[in-house]
């Protein structure tokens, strides 16, 4: 089936881009038994940072009432907030790392937990510790233990569907026993696992941005949802920033309070005045003289190109000697907008907490217009088989 997506259905990341996913859903699913009884799963988000995986799950679920979000959990407050004020949904702080599954089960039913519903767990446990970011920091990070956390919490609670998503080294040999102990608990439970590292581009998220995607259940067969794009159709940085208006470096939009800029140092505006428009990388001799003197921070203060999908966002995309993270055209850092347009949140998303940490949030979220496409192929998997 060739379903085509306006640029604008993307932007909105609303019931037009669910309903193309739902669509490419149901054509994988060709040829399968349909179930008779559409049930209804309650939905629940552990490490939900500020909601980019829960996003397309509840617009799925109002697109097709078969997925009815209960609650979120996660410790930092900022992303709470922002959880809260866009979904309106309950919102834990406790700390999962120590809390008790008894206390986290009388959460959910103290607000709205339906036990004739089916479940779906969903989790994005914090992944930095191994992410490759920081494969020049040997130390141990105890974030890392927090995936065979989320394995035992999902597990009590007993779901027909775990999911989780992460950064590519999870799968990896080096980081491989952080995901030998998620799938040892949860194949212990009579799950069946699948894992797939999934660049989110095929998607029509505007960014190359490859994550692990872990699902598991026990009734259905589980798996990852099939590319929707070509590689020839990906969405570039223009066709997600490219209507936005100028900005100097500290401005905020009289328009979008999002759409605010760094105030960069007048150094480093100097060096990005001398880097090439669209795409150019950082002239040699130029900027911090370490830089020139050792290999592997070529893209530090590049800029993005307008017609390619733009790099990872990171945590730190606000700051140009982070990575590529400069504006196409104009001598400036990313605005809080900006990264999260290209993280595929729609503008009408809000972010809260201080400048850098709406920067933070962006950049450790799932993207929203993957997580539908996500959301989309689960919930049809799910009406193909009685459970």
């Amino acid at each position: 089936m060739n379903i085509e997506l306006k640029n604008k259905d993307y932007l909105e990341v609303g019931p037009a881009l669910a309903r193309a996913a739902l669509a490419h859903a149901q054509d994988g699913q060709a040829g399968r038994s349909k179930s008779s009884a559409m049930r209804q799963y309650d939905v629940v988000d552990f490490f939900a940072g500020c909601g980019g995986m829960s996003y397309g799950f509840q617009l799925v679920g109002k697109q097709t009432g078969l997925l009815r979000h209960v609650a979120s959990f996660d410790i930092d407050k900022y992303a709470n907030q922002t959880f809260s004020e866009n979904f309106h949904l309950a919102v834990s702080d406790m700390d999962l790392g120590a809390a008790a599954i008894a206390d986290i089960k009388k959460f959910l039913n103290e607000n709205g937990r339906n036990e004739k519903n089916g479940l779906i767990v969903i989790g994005c446990a914090p992944c930095q510790g191994f992410s490759a970011h920081r494969k020049k920091d040997p130390r141990k990070d105890s974030r890392n233990t927090l995936v065979g956390r989320f394995a035992e919490i999902a597990t009590a609670l007993e779901p027909e569907v775990i999911i989780m998503e992460n950064v590519p080294e999870l799968l990896s040999e080096r980081h491989g026993k952080h995901y030998r102990a998620f799938e040892t608990i949860v194949e212990g439970h009579g799950y069946n696992i699948q894992s797939q590292v999934v660049n989110m581009a095929y998607f029509g998220t505007p960014q190359k941005r490859n994550r692990a995607i872990v699902v598991a259940a026990k009734n259905i067969h589980p798996s990852i949802p099939a590319p929707f794009l070509r590689e020839q159709k990906f969405r570039t940085v223009f066709d997600a920033i490219g209507h936005l208006e100028n900005l100097s470096a500290g401005q905020t939009s009289p328009n979008d309070p999002m759409h605010q800029t760094s105030r960069h140092r007048e150094s480093t505006i100097e060096i990005i005045r001398k880097v090439p428009k669209n795409g150019g990388f950082r002239p040699a001799g130029v900027g911090p003289k370490c830089l020139d003197r050792v290999k592997g921070f070529s893209d530090v203060y590049g800029r993005l190109f307008w017609e390619k999908p733009a790099v990872t966002i990171t945590a730190r995309c606000r700051t140009p000697s982070c990575g590529r993270f400069v504006h196409p055209d104009q001598d400036r850092g990313l605005s809080i907008r900006e990264a999260a347009l290209l993280q595929g949140f729609p503008e009408s998303f809000q972010f809260f907490g201080p400048f850098d940490d709406k920067f933070k949030q962006i950049g450790n979220a799932v993207s929203p217009i993957f997580s539908t496409f996500l959301a989309a192929h689960i919930c049809t998997v799910l009406q193909d088989v009685d459970v």
